[in-house]
């Protein structure tokens, strides 16, 4: 990290809530983001951050839905100017004085017409610098104490609203990778209709790990892009993928998923 975006710059993940106010299940995750830094959550180093970096927030929102605990997800629109049509967990650009909670929680409002006083904010992770926008992410995790109905408010922004269950993003037969025309490789979801792919995969694919609810998959399966993504520019995630370099599995057959080919297994040091 240079020297000057040290003011304000979270190195380390940060508790916001007691083990009480949560499932045990996401209490869990707390534990081990609270105190942990960038290199123990990541699978690949992060990006330095400059001394200037436009600040942003996204809502990671679990909640405990009909098939056990579930993750909010929108579709942006097809129109948008940046990332159309792309996945995403609800965010956006901090306003004025805001904190990372704050613009988190109105953007969730304003995108999925979700209620903020039904949220308890839980941790935060540290800050993730995003080369290309410039902005400097603060990821939110958080409990949707009293789950209520969502969807697109503004259509013109969101497309679709989904709660995803996590045992669906949990399957290896809905996992796996994708390859981006500008040589970024990294995870993929098939979920609610959708392509999970870029940032937010990424993501997704940490928080599985920190649920303890990632099992073997294959990572020698690649998932199409649509067409629409394929023509976006760089995903801006690549601490957040891999390395498109895994040797081909031993003995014939089809693919094996060992355990030693699980991806993004890191896990801060001294974690239960």
């Amino acid at each position: 990290m240079t020297a000057g975006a040290d003011e304000g710059f979270r190195r380390t993940g940060r508790r916001l809530a007691p083990d009480e106010a949560m499932p045990a299940w996401m209490a869990r995750m707390v534990g081990r983001i609270d105190e942990a830094t960038i290199e123990d959550l990541l699978p690949r180093p992060a990006l330095s951050a400059p001394q200037v970096a436009r600040r942003s927030a996204v809502l990671m929102l679990f909640g405990d839905g009909a098939s056990g605990p579930d993750l909010l997800l929108t579709a942006r629109a097809s129109t948008l100017r940046s990332h159309a049509g792309q996945p995403a967990f609800p965010g956006g650009k901090q306003d004025g004085d805001e904190d990372p909670v704050a613009t988190a929680l109105r953007e969730g409002n304003e995108e999925t017409g979700l209620d903020p006083s039904s949220v308890t904010p839980a941790a935060l992770f540290p800050d993730l610098f995003l080369g290309v926008t410039g902005f400097l992410v603060s990821p939110v995790l958080a409990y949707w104490r009293v789950p209520g109905p969502v969807g697109p408010v503004d259509l013109a922004e969101t497309a679709s609203v989904a709660r995803v269950p996590v045992a669906e993003l949990a399957d290896p037969a809905r996992r796996g990778r994708v390859r981006h025309p500008s040589g970024y490789v990294g995870p993929a979801f098939e979920v609610a209709d959708m392509v999970v792919w870029g940032f937010t995969a990424g993501l997704v694919e940490v928080l599985l790990d920190l649920g303890d609810w990632s099992v073997p998959w294959d990572p020698h399966r690649y998932i199409d892009l649509p067409d629409l993504s394929e023509s976006l520019p760089d995903p801006e995630a690549g601490h957040l993928g891999d390395d498109d370099d895994r040797p081909p599995p031993v003995g014939s057959g089809p693919p094996q998923a060992p355990e030693t080919a699980v991806q993004g297994t890191k896990r801060p040091m001294g974690s239960p």
